[in-house]
C-alpha cells in the first residue's frame, strides 16, 4: 500500500509540474 501511495504521489507531482509549466508558457506567450 505504501508503494502504491508513493507511486501515485510521484505521478501527481509530475502532472502538477507539467500543468504549471504549460500555464507559465501560455502566460509568457500571451505577454510576448
Amino acid at each position: 500500500m505504501a508503494k502504491y501511495v508513493f507511486v501515485t504521489g510521484g505521478v501527481t507531482s509530475s502532472l502538477g509540474k507539467g500543468i504549471i509549466a504549460a500555464s507559465l508558457a501560455k502566460l509568457l506567450q500571451a505577454r510576448g
